[in-house]
């Protein structure tokens, strides 16, 4: 049950793929080069390895527990959160006005990745934090933030967010919750939430509920909507916690995977109504909710990175232990470990380069949004945040899809002993199945992609993503190398592949809807592989360089090896899926409805 974090292709990702140096070029991270990564990335390592990890079956065996009212961590988490806070994890990239270390999302990024491979049942009660965390710093007023936003970074208080109701899933126009104006400038709030991720536990002394409701006589659907900061205890004026809000855990639900994250049932207003407080102005609550929604999204792509790299390495480990079987090619006497037959290790070579590849493409994601939010040249910032956006549903849906596929190859390789729950890699596979499904399902990062990111500007932001991968093209043709080359054809046909749905898809939105999006998700799985195919060459071309230099041979030649395995079995998948796209649309919506 061990956990080894990946600090070495981290930092490979941070340097050179991220340029982390030209990020502490940028005035707001000065102090944030390589050095600072790499102890940073170390620190990481050894609390997430020693503390988190140790508990993740605990949490498994163990869930967070209800009993009149109360949600009581498995046992070992509020101790673990503890040490959490106290290490200034929270508040790694917060701005230090706050108390935040103010450390570029770069870097952030491994680090959350390290903290959700170790327990991703533990890790969503900070990603939420981070969520309430960057609308308040968006939207907030000082004397609100005054009031939260210190507590919230250092890990002394905790966030949520509380957007679906039993009759609003995804459809936020049929949010019900209500929100009355008071005298005093407060509102209260009475409602039903439901699925409020670490909506109520033990581990913090105060929960920071944002919650989406509508004001009486607000429009009607979602230009109705207003965010509200409603406390579990209130808080004095200085500072101190108060009474207790009438905000109320009524149940948690009982899931297949991340069972130790209580999944609460929150009622507010049985006894005269829950006190909110607005954030920033009425019928304005899901835009800023969307900067939760932005930021959770990007987290959660992470995390289906993560449990993939604690499902390899599971997998890697057993492969090397378990004896079974001959080598067909004779290079042992008799049976050995499994690692030596070809299908296995086509099994862990596809997990590895699934993992890389979506780890790279997130490392370059997070070094645009820090030039987005900080660079001093506004056409830069402009540029790197329409390739941030861009990115979101790519990282978001890609990498949860991906993690699905990984989880399950790691049940694969255990065999049989894969369907049973004291290896645990049966775990890794239920927790990872929640991630396609919160913050928006695959299809509503599809749809985002679709509308908002190629339809809205005629692809023009993906053509310009698309010529800088003809630009990698090139210097691998450059090469010349073997592999190289070999990567560049690939590279080539998947682009070309890209564009040409790009085009379908600008061209057809409006026209043909229907056809468009029955092919929605497939073209993001399609834009998801090539990013990620395309960071793993440009990983190659810097692997092999390192190498021609006598740099880290072992890992410089693994990390050309895993680039061509990316190149040969997963991207080359890409005009497959184009054909299906822009031919395959009819016999999506053939079938009559009542044949089904």
């Amino acid at each position: 049950m061990s956990y080894t974090a990946p600090v070495k292709d981290m930092l490979f990702n941070i340097e050179h793929l991220a340029h982390i140096d030209q990020i502490a070029q940028i005035p707001a991270f000065a102090d944030a080069g390589l050095d600072t990564a790499q102890a940073v990335l170390e620190e990481a390592a050894k609390f997430t390895e020693g503390v988190l990890a140790p508990l993740n079956w605990e949490g498994d065996k163990n869930p967070s527990s209800f009993k009149d009212g109360v949600v009581t961590a498995t046992p070992g988490f509020k101790q673990a959160f503890q040490q959490f806070a106290e290490g200034g994890w929270q508040g790694l990239q917060h701005p230090a006005d706050f108390g935040g270390q103010g450390l570029p999302k770069t870097i952030g990024a491994a680090c959350i990745e390290m903290t959700n491979s170790a327990n991703l049942s533990f890790a969503l009660c900070p990603l939420l934090s981070d969520g309430a965390i960057e609308a308040l710093l968006t939207a907030g007023s000082d004397a609100l933030n005054a009031v939260y936003l210190e507590k919230l970074i250092s890990g002394q208080w905790t966030g949520t967010m509380n957007l679906t109701e039993p009759q609003a899933g995804s459809d936020l126009a049929a949010v019900r919750t209500r929100a009355e104006p008071q005298a005093a400038g407060s509102y209260k709030v009475f409602g039903t939430k439901i699925f409020i991720t670490w909506g109520e536990h033990d581990m913090a002394e105060n929960i920071v509920h944002l919650v989406l409701a509508r004001v009486a006589g607000a429009p009607e659907g979602v230009k109705g909507i207003s965010l509200f900061v409603v406390p579990k205890f209130m808080v004095n004026a200085d500072g101190s916690l108060g009474a207790r809000n009438d905000v109320h855990c009524v149940s948690i639900e009982h899931k297949m995977g991340i069972k130790a994250s209580p999944t609460a049932v929150l009622q507010y207003g049985d006894h005269g109504g829950a006190v909110g407080y607005l954030v920033g102005q009425e019928n304005r609550g899901l835009e800023y909710m969307f900067i939760m929604m932005n930021a959770a999204r990007y987290a959660v792509g992470v995390q289906g990175i993560a449990i993939a790299e604690r499902a390899y390495q599971k997998a890697v480990q057993f492969a090397r232990d378990r004896v079974q079987s001959r080598p067909v090619d004779g290079s042992l006497p008799g049976a050995g470990p499994i690692i030596h037959h070809p299908d296995v290790r086509r099994m862990l070579m596809t997990m590895r380069a699934y993992t890389e590849g979506c780890r790279a493409m997130a490392t370059t994601a997070a070094a645009a949004y820090d030039a987005a939010h900080h660079h001093p040249d506004a056409d830069t910032r402009k540029v790197n945040q329409a390739f941030y956006e861009f990115m979101v549903p790519l990282v978001k849906g890609y990498s949860t899809e991906m993690s699905l596929t990984v989880t399950s190859l790691g049940v694969q390789v255990h065999g049989g002993m894969g369907f049973i729950e004291e290896t645990g890699a049966a775990q890794y596979y239920r927790d990872a199945k929640i991630l396609t499904i919160y913050e928006g399902t695959t299809a509503i990062q599809a749809n985002d992609l679709v509308g908002r990111k190629t339809a809205r500007d005629g692809g023009q932001t993906a053509k310009a993503i698309a010529a800088q991968i003809e630009t990698t093209e090139a210097e691998l043709t450059a090469s010349g190398t073997a592999h190289a080359l070999a990567l560049a054809q690939r590279l080539k046909a998947a682009r070309l592949a890209f564009v040409e749905v790009v085009d379908f898809v600008a061209a057809n939105t409006k026209a043909s809807p229907n056809a468009v999006f029955a092919g929605s998700v497939p073209y993001l799985m399609l834009a998801g592989n090539v990013m990620a195919g395309w960071q793993m060459a440009r990983a190659l071309l810097v692997a092999e360089k390192a190498l021609a230099a006598g740099t880290d041979a072992a890992f410089m030649q693994a990390k050309v090896t895993t680039a061509r395995f990316y190149a040969d079995h997963i991207l080359s998948q890409a005009p497959g899926v184009r054909d299906s796209i822009v031919m395959g649309a009819d016999s999506v919506t053939a079938m009559a409805l009542d044949a089904f």
